[in-house]
């Protein structure tokens, strides 16, 4: 089984990524692999709505979004980690997510997900919700922890000194790894995943 993670900041080596290392460190010793995906400072596109996807995912292939859809259709769980800046999460991220479940959110379906966020000090719940609205909307189990999945630093390298948060991390991947044993066995024994009913899409406007 594996964990495909999304530093959602374009630091490759800051605080967002220190706390998903805390995760993917537990996670190994879980038996469970994990790859953290980058998604970088380049330029970064915004979903148009311009329902041109495909099953290789966004119609636009200028930037990292399809790469990442091919890894999840292989992965087993999800953890997204954000920075925060204004009180939310990095215009980045949701940009990248955006294009990633409109194109291709039947890839995530019955996966676990989780969200973290690092933030100096405000706006770290906020972000946190955020993230977890891409997990409710896509049939994704939503994997917790012993407190909110937080951290706090400012510069590279703070976060580590937030023992709550890593301790948080930590447990974060305990309880992810569970969830992705506990469906294996299901699936072994023979449990069917539900099926969604997909024929209304009510709409008041006319």
């Amino acid at each position: 089984m594996k964990v495909l993670m999304l530093n959602g900041s374009s630091k490759k080596n800051g605080n967002t990524n220190r706390a998903l290392l805390e995760i993917g460190a537990q996670l190994e010793r879980e038996s469970i692999e994990y790859e953290i995906f980058q998604i970088g400072g380049g330029p970064l596109r915004d979903c148009i709505g311009c329902r041109q996807c495909s099953e290789q995912g966004c119609v636009f292939t200028d930037d990292a979004v399809n790469e990442f859809i091919a890894k999840a259709k292989e992965a087993d769980g999800f953890v997204f980690g954000t920075p925060v800046y204004y009180a939310h999460p990095s215009g980045r991220v949701l940009s990248f997510l955006d294009r990633v479940f409109y194109s291709s959110s039947r890839s995530f379906a019955f996966k676990p997900g989780a969200s973290v966020a690092v933030a100096r000090r405000g706006g770290t719940s906020a972000s946190f919700d955020v993230l977890n609205k891409y997990f409710g909307i896509s049939q994704m189990p939503v994997a917790g922890s012993t407190y909110w999945n937080l951290a706090h630093g400012r510069v590279p390298g703070e976060a580590e000194l937030d023992e709550e948060g890593m301790q948080t991390m930590r447990n974060l991947a305990r309880n992810l790894a569970w969830m992705m044993k506990c469906f294996e066995a299901g699936a072994k024994t023979g449990v069917a995943l539900p099926q969604a009913e997909r024929t209304f899409q009510t709409n008041f406007v006319r």
